[in-house]
């Protein structure tokens, strides 16, 4: 067991002081599964208020079942994570077997033939599931490894288990605060190991994609790349960035050097936040809050 209890790192962790575990029942449990990063967060589903954040990595995990080994370690040793009686359990998938298809367009008996057309995909090892997104008239299918799912459910025989996927976690709240701007600006999401560009124009999504980074010049690539696809111009138009990203970091700074309108997010208004959190930057967890408010 030891060898398999330093396949996860706890990275940060922030407790709101008024979390009550006898109250857990009215609380919401949030978590983002990575295949090498994980993220839970509690909120309190009367007054929306983030109760609990944690953020780990999963730095020696190569296969599946190492993911999983690792997980279920860490669920073990956790005091919170194996409670029942939750009100909800939102879980999102961090992956790219995923495709967003237009709700007039959407058949929940073709979903293999969807994802067939984004990635590889196996019928005898992943669940192929579906969320839909009243806001943009989509519905994102996704797929999750069946191991994964059945562990989580039979974990959360209790509870209200809905499972989502990531991009649908960043779509819905950039969506949200698009309404809010006049302006057209491109939404920047930094992942540990992915980067997530988004457009919304008139209060629709016209584009989100997520790259894999290998190198520090590939997130100014991609991002010249769909900057130019969209006819937007580096010098004028404006980003906003959220992710793991300093205000002060030399990643920031070279963007700065290609991009001059660079802006972080805030926080989602959707949520409210004890003084405690004060030590997490506004755009970081973006992708984990956003899970929040989608459709149980």
């Amino acid at each position: 067991m030891q060898s398999t209890a330093l396949q996860y790192k706890l990275i940060k962790k922030v407790k709101d002081e008024r979390f009550d575990e006898d109250l857990i029942h009215q609380y919401a449990l949030l978590i983002n599964v990575g295949t090498r990063d994980f993220q839970v967060a509690v909120v309190d589903g009367q007054d929306h208020r983030l109760l609990l954040l944690e953020d780990y990595v999963l730095p020696s995990v190569g296969s599946h079942q190492e993911h999983l080994a690792a997980l279920r370690y860490l669920f073990d040793e956790h005091p919170l994570l194996q409670a029942g009686f939750w009100q909800v359990i939102k879980v999102s998938v961090k992956n790219n077997k995923f495709v967003q298809v237009p709700v007039a367009l959407f058949s929940d008996d073709a979903l293999a033939d969807y994802l067939k057309f984004n990635a590889h995909i196996d019928a005898s090892q992943e669940d192929f599931l579906y969320s839909v997104h009243e806001a943009s008239a989509s519905v994102t299918v996704f797929a999750v490894h069946k191991e994964l799912r059945q562990w989580l459910l039979g974990l959360y025989q209790n509870s209200n288990v809905v499972f989502t996927h990531q991009s649908l976690a960043l779509i819905d709240p950039v969506l949200k605060v698009a309404a809010h701007r006049t302006d057209n600006p491109l939404y920047i999401y930094i992942d540990r190991f992915k980067l997530h560009i988004l457009s919304v124009q008139k209060g629709k999504l016209v584009y989100y994609n997520q790259f894999v980074i290998k190198q520090f010049s590939d997130y100014v690539r991609y991002i010249m790349l769909v900057m130019k696809a969209l006819n937007m111009d580096q010098g004028s138009s404006k980003v906003i960035l959220w992710g793991y990203v300093g205000k002060n970091s030399p990643h920031y700074h070279e963007f700065y050097k290609y991009i001059s309108n660079v802006t972080f997010g805030n926080r989602p208004d959707f949520l409210s936040f004890g003084y405690m959190f004060d030590e997490v930057q506004d755009h970081h967890f973006l992708d984990l809050f956003g899970i929040y408010t989608l459709r149980a």
